[in-house]
C-alpha cells in the first residue's frame, strides 16, 4: 500500500504554521510498511481542493486528509471530498451527541454551525476524537481508501495512534514491517560519501540507502522491508557491517545522536576530564557540552581567550609565541591546550584558535583554525582547519571539528 498526506488549510501555504502532521504520518505510516511518495498542502479553496483529490487517487491507495474538518464556512474537507467521491454526508448521531455533552459541560451555548462537525461521509468508519469534537473517518471507495483527520496535532494524534493505525492495517493485505537506521558521520562531505559508496549504493534494493547532508555532517538511512522485524533489522546490520569497513573513520553515531552527546558518553566511560582554552569560538565548545545534564562529572572548567593579553596572562602563552607565529598558528594552540590542562589539572586540554571572519586576521585569511589536543603524558596533537563559510557557521563548523577530534581521540584510549 502507498499512501499520498494531503494538509489543507491556507494557513500551510502562508508559512503561519508548520505542518507537522505529515512528518507525524508519514513516521507512523514507515513502522507499518506503508509507503508514502507524496505529501500535498492545499489552501481552504473547494476547486484546488477537488483537483488534488483526482490527482492523488490516480497515483495513491490511500489518501489521509487533515484540517478543514471544523465547524466554521472555509472548513470544507468533507464536502469537497463528498462531492469528489459522487457520495453524501450523514449525520452520526454519537459525534454529535459528544459535542452537545462538551458545550453543556463548559456551560457554553452550542451555535448551529457546530453540528456541522458531526457530518460524516455515508459509510466512513468513524475514528472518534477524545480530544475534540469532529470525529474523523475512513471510507473505501473503488480502488482508494479515504481517511479524515482533524488539523489540530492534539486531536489528531491520539486519533491515529488509536484508532486510524488500526483501521489502516485492517485495509491492509501484505502487512510489511519496515525497520530504519541512521548513520551519522563527520570529516566526510556528501559528495565524497557518496563517492565511496557509490557501488552500494547503485545496487541497493532492500535494504536502501539515503545520503542527506546538513550542518556540516552527513547521515546515511538505511531501511529494510520484510514481514518479520527481525529480518529486516538483519538486512539493516549486514548493510551498515559493510558501510563502516568502508567509510568507519568517519562515523560516530546513530540516529538523534550528536557528535557532543557522544563526546560526553565517552569522556565519562573513560574517566576522563577535559578542560578548554577557546579564542575565536568564544566559548561556543563549554556551551554545547554544559547544554547536557551530567557535563560537570567530567568539564572541570575553561578560558574564553579572545585577546592575546587574556591569552598571555591567564593562559601563560609566550609573548615570543605570539611575536613569532602569531596568536592564529599551531604554537599558540599546542601552549593553549597545554596550559589549560595543566591550570584545571585535567586529563585533556583542548583549544581553538583562529579567524571566525568576515575580515582576515594577521595576515591569514577568515576560516583559518587551529584546533590543539593535549592529553596527559602523551604529545600534543594539533588539527589546522581551512574554512570557507560565514562568521558563525566558521565558529559553530570549529566546535563540531573539536568534537570530533576529540572523540577519535577518545576511541583509541
Amino acid at each position: 500500500m502507498n499512501a499520498e498526506i494531503i494538509a489543507v488549510g491556507s494557513e500551510l501555504l502562508l508559512g503561519q504554521i508548520v505542518n507537522s502532521n505529515a512528518q507525524y504520518i508519514s513516521e507512523q505510516l514507515a513502522e507499518m510498511g506503508v509507503d508514502v511518495y507524496y505529501h500535498t498542502s492545499v489552501g481552504d479553496n473547494p476547486g484546488r481542493l477537488q483537483h488534488a483529490i483526482e490527482v492523488a487517487k490516480k497515483r495513491s491507495d490511500l489518501l489521509i486528509f487533515t484540517g478543514g474538518l471544523g465547524p466554521t464556512k472555509d472548513d470544507l474537507t468533507k464536502e469537497t471530498i463528498a462531492k469528489a467521491l459522487g457520495t453524501t454526508l450523514s449525520m452520526d448521531t454519537d459525534a454529535l451527541e459528544s459535542i452537545k455533552n462538551y458545550f453543556q459541560k463548559v456551560n457554553r451555548e452550542m451555535t448551529p454551525n457546530n453540528e456541522k462537525q458531526a457530518l460524516i461521509l455515508t459509510g466512513a468508519h468513524v475514528l472518534k476524537n477524545e480530544q475534540g469534537m469532529a470525529p474523523g473517518m475512513l471510507l473505501k471507495k473503488g480502488a482508494n481508501a479515504y481517511m479524515l483527520l482533524p488539523g489540530p496535532p492534539s486531536e489528531m494524534r491520539p486519533m491515529f495512534h488509536k484508532y486510524g493505525k488500526q483501521a489502516i492495517q485492517n485495509l491492509m493485505k501484505k502487512k510489511e514491517v519496515i525497520y530504519s537506521r541512521v548513520l551519522r558521520f563527520f570529516g566526510i562531505g556528501e559528495a565524497h560519501l557518496e563517492t565511496e559508496l557509490e557501488h552500494l549504493i547503485d545496487q541497493q534494493t532492500n535494504p536502501t540507502i539515503a545520503p542527506l547532508a546538513g550542518d556540516g555532517e552527513v547521515t546515511l538511512r538505511l531501511t529494510a522491508k520484510h514481514e518479520s522485524k527481525s529480518i529486516a533489522e538483519s538486512l539493516v546490520n549486514a548493510l551498515e557491517k559493510e558501510i563502516l569497513q568502508i567509510v568507519g573513520e568517519y562515523f560516530y553515531g546513530y540516529d538523534t545522536d550528536s557528535l557532543v552527546e557522544v563526546g560526553l558518553k565517552l569522556l565519562k566511560q573513560k574517566g576522563v576530564t577535559l578542560s578548554c582554552a577557546e579564542s575565536l569560538t568564544g566559548g561556543l565548545f563549554q556551551a554545547q557540552l554544559t547544554s547536557i545534564p551530567g557535563a560537570s562529572e567530567v568539564l572541570a572548567g575553561g578560558v574564553v581567550c579572545y585577546q592575546d593579553a587574556v591569552k598571555k596572562k591567564v593562559l601563560s602563552v609566550k609573548s615570543d609565541t605570539l611575536k613569532r607565529h602569531s596568536a592564529v598558528s599551531e604554537q599558540c594552540a599546542v601552549e593553549l591546550a597545554d596550559n589549560v590542562r595543566e591550570l584545571f589539572s585535567t586529563d585533556i586540554g583542548i583549544s581553538f584558535t583562529g579567524v571566525a571572519g568576515p575580515d582576515p586576521l594577521e595576515g591569514k585569511p577568515a576560516g583559518t583554525v587551529w584546533i590543539g589536543l593535549s592529553v596527559k603524558g602523551g604529545t600534543t596533537k594539533t588539527f589546522l582547519l581551512n574554512l570557507g563559510g560565514g562568521r558563525n557557521g566558521n565558529r559553530m563548523r570549529t566546535a563540531k571539528y573539536g568534537w570530533h577530534y576529540l572523540i577519535k581521540e577518545l576511541s583509541q584510549v
